[in-house]
């Protein structure tokens, strides 16, 4: 299901009102919009909210308060789910449902399970998701971080959400950077052996470079020197390569990202695929020569001027990889193409869509997420980027630090598009304070309130067999209505491209249970009331208690274990979706 099932029952009664009114012709259209059904900013406003009547005011040239008011009037006497309806300027309609009806959803989460949240919106389409794809020149810092976080959960979202997704790291191993980094470490080499020499202007000088020499020279011992200077840059620059791509592969494993496919940019020249792709374009009249270089008509496709794709030296430009490589996307089938890319290619976006339409293909057949900056901050100043101050700047020193967990829902914390900070002390707080621990405390706490009642004879029934009538409370209903609003909330994060909106989900879901623990209890109190609190500060002899009261019905205690054991599955299964741990203790 794409949907809540109780917004699919309120979807499904509002297209009923809309044919009986169509037949009574008190509205005259022959085909209605699909209604959207969503929940209203504020809670008085009722459960569940429509501008279905807006919509087809256009199409029947009527006023939306008067569509809405007949479509409502149908929906009253007509409808067993609703409690009330209103119709609000400028034509919304207002839903409140009976409260049985909430219902519903725990039968749904008890029968889905694991998989309560997923849908088939995707038909199994094929989706080729690029992200990180770092040049192997260096350590991932902690802005591949957030695009690998951001990748590998947009993944997982988008398979619970029905497509088919192959994950692909893009090698950047061809070009200048590939030379500059054989230069860097044949200079480090050459000192090791005690050799003088000018070190590369535009060299890489990091730490990790004199590494890499040692590993040259522990493979090739002395054999380098009394090779050819380019030979010798060369094998410098293989063993780099493959030492650097060790030590990508380990520390993306390490943060629970991997990829079906490793392609290198290399290929793209010695198979032929580069020119393949040339070829069609200029078969296409996309590719003309001008003062001695190779141009693609780009700007036959809103891009603002056309672009080199093979200099008057001979030498191919990135561009001309790029568009191969899309090329072969496209030939492999794949029916969305979806890239992950920094900020800083804003401007390249234009080019490789109108790339993907010189080949023929729709423009949004390729998708592109751009990611902005991380600024590390340390208790809420500015952590300045520097080795040689000792800070944190790689990928692996953040996952040191705060660990996988934290490191994976703090990435996701902003819209890929806005800048990020990224505290390191707040990322190990243990308290509330800290989003991570504040949505994993709840599945801890409720996995302590399960034991208890387990120790103490209490079981959880069936959906169908429970008191469900016991569940009156403001809290426990909107507990109801937050875990109805998963399968739409994860319908959107795929459609969008959005999965930061996951984080924001469980946060609130947390929150509106850690509001109904401090108000409720769910176990009636023990007679020997003084024990010891459980680790992580869960008080088995009070849980969930309400100030005040001193006991409990047994329809109350089983409605409301009912309840909360469905919340604790749709936090989990949230959290299993960003690859975060569901913690049992705390």
């Amino acid at each position: 299901m794409s949907v809540g099932i109780v917004q699919e029952q309120l979807t499904s009664a509002i297209n009923h009102a809309l044919l009986q009114v169509q037949q009574q012709g008190l509205l005259h259209s022959q085909h209605f919009p699909q209604p959207s059904v969503d929940f209203p900013k504020r809670e008085e406003w009722g459960d569940l909210s429509s501008s279905v009547a807006m919509v087809i005011a256009k199409q029947e040239q009527r006023s939306p308060l008067e569509v809405a008011n007949v479509i409502a009037d149908q929906l009253q006497t007509s409808s067993s789910l609703l409690e009330k309806v209103s119709v609000v300027p400028p034509g919304f309609l207002n839903f409140t449902l009976r409260s049985d009806c909430w219902f519903s959803v725990l039968a749904e989460i008890e029968r889905m399970g694991d998989r309560y949240g997923y849908s088939d919106i995707g038909q199994g389409q094929r989706v080729l998701l690029e992200f990180v794809s770092a040049n192997p020149t260096g350590p991932l810092h902690v802005g591949h971080g957030r695009g690998a976080a951001l990748g590998e959960v947009l993944a997982r979202v988008l398979g619970a959400a029905g497509y088919a997704v192959d994950k692909e790291f893009y090698i950047n191993d061809a070009g200048r950077q590939m030379k500059l980094l054989a230069d860097s470490v044949y200079a480090r080499y050459l000192e090791v052996h005690g050799r003088e020499v000018a070190f590369p202007e535009d060299g890489y000088r990091g730490d990790y470079i004199r590494e890499l020499a040692r590993i040259v020279t522990q493979e090739k011992k002395t054999s380098l020197l009394i090779l050819d200077s380019e030979d010798a840059k060369r094998e410098c620059g293989r063993l780099a390569r493959q030492e650097i791509l060790r030590k990508l592969k380990g520390d993306l494993a390490r943060f629970g990202v991997e990829f079906e496919t490793w392609y290198s940019e290399t290929t793209l020249f010695s198979s032929g695929k580069l020119q393949a792709a040339l070829s069609d374009l200029q078969q296409r009249d996309f590719v003309f020569t001008r003062d001695g270089a190779t141009w693609f008509r780009s700007s036959q496709f809103q891009d603002a001027k056309d672009r080199v794709v093979c200099k008057q030296d001979g030498e191919y430009t990135y561009l001309a990889s790029d568009i191969a490589y899309h090329f072969d996307k496209l030939r492999r089938g794949y029916d969305w193409l979806i890239n992950i890319w920094g900020a800083d290619h804003h401007g390249y976006v234009p080019r490789m869509q109108a790339a993907i339409q010189a080949f023929g293909y729709d423009k949004d057949r390729l998708r592109v997420v751009l990611t902005q900056m991380v600024r590390l901050l340390r208790d809420g100043k500015k952590i300045e980027m520097s080795k040689r101050a000792g800070e944190f700047v790689t990928l692996q020193d953040v996952l040191d630090e705060v660990g996988g967990d934290a490191a994976t829902f703090f990435f996701l914390m902003r819209r890929a598009d806005t800048h990020l900070d990224f505290d390191l002390e707040l990322a190990k707080r243990q308290s509330a304070e800290n989003p991570v621990y504040y949505v994993q405390y709840a599945h801890a706490r409720l996995a302590s309130l399960f034991r208890n009642a387990e120790q103490r004879g209490f079981t959880v029934p069936p959906v169908s067999r429970a008191p469900l009538s016991a569940l009156v409370q403001p809290e426990e209903i909107r507990l109801i209505k937050q875990v109805s609003g998963f399968p739409g909330l994860l319908e959107a994060s795929a459609r969008s491209l959005e999965p930061h909106r996951l984080t924001f989900y469980l946060q609130e879901l947390a929150g509106l249970l850690h509001v109904f623990y401090y108000k409720h209890r769910v176990l009636p109190p023990r007679l020997d009331s003084f024990q010891e609190k459980e680790s992580g500060g869960l008080d088995p002899s009070r849980e969930l208690s309400e100030p005040g009261q001193e006991g409990l019905s047994k329809d109350v205690t089983t409605a409301r274990l009912v309840l909360l054991k469905h919340v604790q599955t749709v936090i989990r299964n949230g959290l299993h979706l960003l690859g975060v741990s569901a913690p049992e203790k705390m």
